[in-house]
């Protein structure tokens, strides 16, 4: 059942600006919010109703993926929004939160079934969901979900707690922890995609993938983000949740939707042996496009002499009977060459063992953002009697594919928890990355420069160059295609 009450703590910020509101409104444009549906819109800013309408209608004017914005579709659906003044911190508050909410309903008809959102610091999770519980907020006898922002605590302990917390206001399967790359509709669709051919299930195992590389870069620096960047690092804002949910899509099991035995099965890394496996780097001066970009030191609000790291590469082995002694190489940036979120299997050569020169791979390209298409290479004789490659494309339509947070909002809106985070997932994750942690915090890896707009350290080619790998790049991915087909996602 669709929850019709949608709370949303913290809906003057950035992310209810960008993502919430225009998803919101998407899916209202596309008939998937129940009818009739409300929405309270909490912040500490002096808006009226009629202010935050505006306010909303503009950020859906400048953010939907619907570029033609409709102005009548638009009022109808800020209508549905009333905005209140909060203090998230004010117990006492919440009891006159609860009498708007009633009444709002009681106006509707709406049957008290209600999603919050929490899209507001870490610190104050815990405090919300008690003070939530406490006043009556959620209902007994009704339906009630909680959806969280990450970042999910600062290392192990900090996680555990907070998951304690939550658990002392609301029940496990009503704690929906949100990971926006679990959203993105080409991750969604790796399984249904090895699954519904079997060619791929038979040939995406260790007997015939040489390795596996998943890249997510970004062309931006830290931005606006400085203070809360400079605290976390890419180790923990970008690998311990979102690359290391997208190496259990990855490899897990077609059969079998649980992430958690991959997890499971990567092996430890002990902090004493992380410099032979990871490699981090922060960005230096550089260019791009011929303009030049500032080091991160340079950044304004980033602490003088600061040792955060912008950029993770790292070898992950699994002890999985498909994918044991097949290496995954995970790396993530900023300030990178290109915008990419892409997942190469790297297939090997069966005449590497019998010819001189570099090997000829088949690759299989899971381009995630920011073009969604998926690449089979292939090897072709070519007319001087060499292999030449050739590229099978599947590609889609982005202006009918639904966004993440679309997909994610109506899932956790519909009560259904596959494409996010499982506690038990994220608890293995961070006791993975801890002793990565404690590595960096103990200078046992070296903070390696590379220039803003490059492709990242040196030495992070030399992660891959021991087993005989290279890093593939777009150009290397992307040869001139002999057929191209397109596909359009189905919206869900």
């Amino acid at each position: 059942m669709l929850a019709s009450t949608f709370v949303l703590f913290g809906a003057t910020g950035d992310l209810a600006k960008r993502k919430l509101f225009p998803a919101l409104y998407n899916l209202d444009l596309d008939g998937k919010l129940p009818e009739p549906f409300a929405v309270f819109a909490l912040g500490r800013k002096p808006f009226d109703d009629e202010m935050f309408r505006e306010h909303a209608a503009e950020a859906i004017r400048r953010f939907s993926r619907r570029g033609n914005a409709d102005e009548e579709k638009i009022s109808r659906f800020v209508k549905r929004i009333k905005y209140q003044i909060a203090d998230a911190t004010d117990a006492a508050g919440y009891a006159g939160l609860r009498e708007t909410v009633e009444k709002r309903e009681r106006e509707l008809g709406l049957p008290g079934d209600r999603l919050f959102y929490l899209s507001v610091a870490p610190e104050h999770f815990g405090p919300i969901a008690s003070h939530i519980r406490a006043s009556g907020l959620a209902k007994e006898n009704a339906l009630t979900r909680l959806v969280i922002e990450k970042p999910f605590g600062r290392d192990l302990a900090t996680a555990r707690a907070l998951n304690a917390a939550l658990l002392e206001s609301f029940p496990a399967e009503d704690i929906y922890y949100i990971d926006h790359y679990l959203g993105k509709p080409m991750v969604q669709n790796l399984q249904s995609l090895i699954a519904a051919n079997p060619v791929l299930k038979a040939v995406l195992s260790n007997k015939y993938v040489a390795n596996v590389q998943i890249t997510a870069s970004e062309t931006v620096g830290v931005e606006s983000r400085a203070g809360y960047y400079d605290e976390a690092g890419a180790l923990r804002d970008m690998f311990q949740n979102h690359m290391l949910q997208l190496l259990m899509m990855t490899a897990r099991h077609s059969e079998i939707f649980d992430k958690r035995r991959i997890m499971e099965s990567a092996y430890p890394i002990a902090k004493e042996a992380a410099g032979s496996h990871v490699v981090r780097g922060q960005y230096a001066a550089g260019s791009a496009d011929g303009k030049p970009l500032a080091g991160y030191l340079d950044e304004p609000g980033i602490v003088p002499g600061s040792r955060t790291e912008t950029y993770v590469a790292a070898r992950v082995m699994l002890d999985d009977p498909i994918w044991r002694g097949v290496p995954f190489y995970i790396r993530t940036g900023k300030r990178m060459s290109e915008k990419s979120t892409r997942i190469v299997f790297v297939f090997k050569d069966p005449l590497e063992a019998h010819i001189q020169g570099e090997p000829v791979r088949n690759y299989l390209t899971i381009r995630v953002q920011p073009d969604e298409s998926v690449d089979f290479r292939l090897n072709l004789h070519g007319m001087d009697g060499g292999l030449e490659p050739v590229s099978l494309r599947f590609s889609t339509r982005k202006e009918e594919v639904p966004e993440a947070y679309e997909r994610l909002l109506h899932d956790a809106l519909s009560g259904d928890p596959t494409f996010f985070a499982h506690w038990d997932e994220i608890e293995l994750a961070w006791k993975w990355v801890q002793p990565l942690q404690e590595a960096f915090a103990e200078n046992r890896v070296p903070l390696y420069t590379y220039p803003a707009g490059s492709r990242g350290p040196k030495e992070a080619e030399e992660l891959l160059a021991e087993q005989g790998f290279s890093w593939l790049e777009q150009e290397d991915l992307a040869p001139e295609p002999r057929v191209e087909a397109e596909a359009v996602a189905a919206g869900r």
